[in-house]
């Protein structure tokens, strides 16, 4: 199986990181997961692993590059870019990296199926395979107390995440993290998904789910950090394709 790229600068993989994260936003866009103004993603820089990348307030998903990614510490200092940043990015997002070391990447956006199964308060039951990439691996947030501007609401998120990939946020939508860009845009796709298929078999009736032991053994290959990547390439694949002017901006960037 293909493995993820090493670099020889902090450089490059500045550059490659932005990309994967301008590729996730095109592809959030695609797969019509954006809502308006809400929703961020978010990458480490790999240098400054306490500074973090994110999408500027207002800037469309579908029509993000490089050079509109806005460089951000953990205290809302915006230390490269112009344009206005989202306080709500800010607040949850710098209290899942805080709280995450391990977390490069971090997505949340108010897709359709996340937000209705939010709405029941219910985790993801293990009824497919797929949605065993998330079995004990996932929590749900309770309550909703409004836009997230509370910095104490992104540290209440950040504990109830601990060390799984995935929140869902009662009555607000979804949120995913991974090692990389790659593996946090996927486990979103994959997630909201999982909802949708949850949602249709239980308008059906009473879905069946897959036993303990079989959904823990199949979480081991669905739901590695690996897998999360490995899925994500297609989807870059064809955004690329489709979007070639993604690949022109991948030159390398110093901060120094």
């Amino acid at each position: 199986m293909p493995q993820p790229p090493t670099f020889d600068s902090f450089q490059q993989e500045r550059a490659h990181r932005k990309q994967r994260l301008v590729a996730a936003f095109r592809i959030f866009a695609k797969l019509g997961l954006d809502e308006g103004v809400g929703g961020h993603l978010t990458c480490r820089d790999p240098q400054y692993p306490e500074l973090f990348w994110v999408n500027p307030f207002g800037k469309s998903f579908g029509c993000m590059t490089t050079k509109d990614l806005l460089l951000v510490d953990h205290e809302g200092a915006v230390l490269k870019g112009s344009s206005p940043l989202n306080a709500a990015a800010f607040v949850i997002h710098s209290k899942i990296h805080k709280a995450r070391p391990d977390a490069i990447a971090a997505c949340h956006s108010h897709s359709i199926y996340g937000k209705a199964l939010s709405s029941l308060a219910q985790p993801l039951l293990p009824i497919t395979q797929d949605a065993c990439m998330f079995y004990q691996d996932h929590e749900v947030f309770p309550g909703f107390n409004g836009v997230v501007a509370d910095e104490m609401e992104g540290e209440r998120m950040a504990q109830a995440l601990g060390n799984k990939k995935a929140l869902i946020l009662q009555n607000h939508g979804l949120l995913t993290v991974g090692n990389s860009i790659d593996e946090a845009a996927f486990w979103f796709i994959a997630m909201e998904k999982a909802c949708q298929v949850q949602l249709l078999a239980q308008s059906a009736g009473t879905p069946t789910c897959i036993s303990h032991e079989v959904a823990v053994d199949s979480h081991k290959t669905v739901g590695s950090a690996l897998s999360g990547w490995f899925n994500f390439q297609p989807y870059f694949q064809m955004i690329t394709k489709e979007q070639p002017d993604i690949l022109q901006a991948s030159e390398e960037e110093d901060l120094e």
